[in-house]
């Protein structure tokens, strides 16, 4: 099989120094990787530049990738040409738009006018104590996916924090039935620390429990392998 995963976390420009990340590592996506890999399958990693990756292999490609922007101009070539899906990766939500000290925003009366702006400056000045950065949306990467390639079997993941169980797979299902997913990885932020990482992989009906990045690979590997 032909196995894409992406990993790590996106990171969206202020200006050429300054960005908005998360603190992904790209483990998670390494685990999984490793793991189709020792089965001989075929596996596409995109992932960014500061994430863990898994040893060079025959059977790997890797496609570092930075933004939103260049994930989707990445993976769209790539969705079409494979089997499995499996977006482990971090998306940033937002990037930012303009970014100006709050003298500007009081003076403008129309504060709207501030989104029709860019910087222009390589490095935005630091003089001022406040700044204000606008954002906006960035395209929700995994809705698309399905409409570059109806047919590809796609696991997404979902991360909430400090939520209940029952309001985690309500969310996580949501995903599911939207993005035409098989199976959503739900968890939570509070479970997870270096020696654990306590998970769901949902179905339409399932919950299928794990407790660690390994315990997460295999899960993944048996229900993508099983359904092939």
């Amino acid at each position: 099989m032909k196995i894409l995963i992406t990993s790590g976390g996106t990171t969206e420009s202020i200006d050429t120094v300054r960005g908005i990340t998360n603190h992904s590592t790209g483990t998670l996506g390494k685990y999984i990787s490793e793991k189709f890999l020792a089965q001989g399958h075929q596996v596409s990693l995109v992932t960014t530049k500061s994430a863990v990756k898994p040893q060079e292999h025959d059977n790997l490609d890797i496609y570092v990738i930075s933004n939103v922007d260049s994930l989707i101009k990445t993976i769209e070539p790539l969705v079409k040409s494979h089997d499995v899906l499996i977006h482990s990766m971090a998306v940033s939500d937002y990037t930012p738009v303009y970014m100006t000290d709050l003298d500007e925003v009081k003076q403008r009366k129309d504060i709207a006018q501030l989104l029709t702006k860019e910087n222009k400056e390589t490095k935005i000045s630091s003089k001022s104590d406040y700044q204000v950065l606008f954002l906006k949306k960035t395209p929700k990467v995994i809705s698309l996916v399905k409409n570059w390639n109806p047919n590809i079997q796609l696991i997404g993941f979902k991360l909430l924090v400090g939520v209940s169980k029952d309001e985690l797979f309500a969310v996580a299902r949501e995903s599911l039935v939207n993005n035409q997913a098989r199976y959503i990885l739900a968890n939570d932020l509070s479970e997870i620390t270096p020696n654990q990482h306590h998970a769901y992989l949902l179905d339409s009906e399932n919950a299928y429990e794990a407790w660690t990045k390994a315990d997460i690979a295999q899960l993944i590997f048996e229900k993508v392998t099983h359904d092939d």
